[in-house]
């Protein structure tokens, strides 16, 4: 059997044993949070304490920390036009978004069809400032949103800049953070956000529990995600995921505690991956490769190279990665975030991401080149690179 080398972490990394043990200590908690007898009682507080865990990873107060089914959820719940701020209590009137944002932004949440306006990114895949200033200027109420980081280039986006233009006209932002906890610095007024999604998944917690996080109270969202029972301050209804949540707040305390060390141990490995990916096929093109990225990713292309064919080779040599986002149900198709980089869609159509974690080692980044090297060179010699 052909040994496994995980390198696919932007798409979910592996659980955490911290966050495992949470979660299996939960399972036994029978109460439902919203009871009032003692297996109830016991049940919430396991509930607030994960809410205190999530909030000091991004440096909020427990109380503006709202669970949901993922960052997907989280984002929905989001980008509304009804979002009240202070004694604002007009909608917004338009909806902003980077050109490269998740497709589970790029579907306007809920906003009607129409009012949600693209803005363009550099050829370096950070946002056109400029641009945003431009449109945000046309909008009487905008709501900007903005990753912190690409989930495919791992380009980190300039979020406190395009918070400030925001703010001078009188929008709010909201920021897709899921590719940033653990790797790169995430607090929420560092950033500027007035809103900020994450996703336990990303960080080491367990999958389908998220939570939106909000900068201060007089943030309101009159129209909940889901109508019911009035859980999670009545925005979203439905018995919380006690033991998904458990397990979200052990991973976000871990993820706090060892993200320093780790941004720079995997920024060392990224960088031995691209000299050696460099060193064998100098034709390779690195997308985002002047930009600040995460510690962690890379994106990389040759011309004539099919990502389809490639992902499935590496997975022949016990390698996983990606062709981006794995979020097409398990379809390899060209990036819309390279299009609009301006990647020719000859080179876009043979994007290949490496993305890093925890348990990555100098070894595993050797097999990768050595799995690499013998790719290339049946490329080269124009035989299949999937046999």
């Amino acid at each position: 059997m052909v040994d496994r080398f995980y390198f696919d972490w932007n798409a979910t990394a592996p659980l955490r044993p911290q966050a495992a043990a949470a979660l299996a200590q939960a399972l036994a908690v029978a109460g439902n949070p919203s009871s009032v007898h003692a297996e109830g009682r016991a049940a919430r507080r396991l509930v607030e304490r994960a809410r205190e865990q999530v909030a000091v990873l991004v440096g909020a107060e427990p109380g503006n920390v709202f669970f949901t089914s993922g960052g997907t959820e989280a984002n929905m719940l989001a980008l509304t036009p009804a979002i009240e701020a202070a004694q604002e209590k007009q909608p917004r009137d338009r909806l902003l978004l980077s050109a490269i944002e998740h497709s589970s932004v790029r579907t306007g949440g809920r906003f009607a069809a129409g009012m949600a306006e693209d803005v363009p990114v550099k050829p370096d895949g950070r946002i056109d400032l400029d641009a945003l200033a431009g449109a945000v200027a046309r909008a009487a109420r905008p709501l900007v949103s903005l990753m912190l980081a690409n989930n495919e280039t791992g380009v980190v986006q300039p979020v406190a800049e395009a918070a400030a233009i925001t703010h001078a006209a009188g929008g709010l932002i909201h920021v897709d953070a899921v590719q940033g906890p653990g790797r790169i610095a995430c607090d929420i007024g560092a950033l500027g956000a007035d809103l900020l999604t994450i996703s336990a998944h990303k960080l080491g917690g367990p999958k389908g529990v998220g939570a939106l996080v909000r900068r201060a109270d007089d943030i309101h969202f009159p129209v909940p995600l889901i109508r019911g029972g009035g859980q999670e301050r009545g925005l979203r209804a439905g018995t919380e995921n006690v033991a998904g949540i458990v397990g979200f707040g052990a991973a976000a305390a871990a993820a706090r505690e060892a993200w320093l060390a780790e941004t720079e141990r995997m920024r060392t490995l990224r960088d031995a991956l691209e000299t050696g990916l460099k060193a064998i096929t100098p034709q390779a093109v690195i997308f985002g490769e002047a930009a600040e990225r995460l510690p962690n990713t890379t994106l990389f292309a040759l011309e004539g190279m099919k990502a389809e064919t490639a992902v499935i080779a590496f997975d022949l040599e016990g390698i996983a990665v990606s062709s981006g986002a794995a979020c097409s149900s398990g379809k390899v198709q060209p990036s819309y975030v390279l299009a609009a980089m301006g990647v020719s869609p000859a080179l876009t159509r043979g994007a290949v991401r490496v993305s890093l974690g925890w348990t990555t080692t100098e070894a595993d980044i050797e097999r990768f080149l050595a799995a690499w090297r013998k790719l290339a060179t049946a490329l080269s010699k124009g035989r299949s690179i999937a046999a």
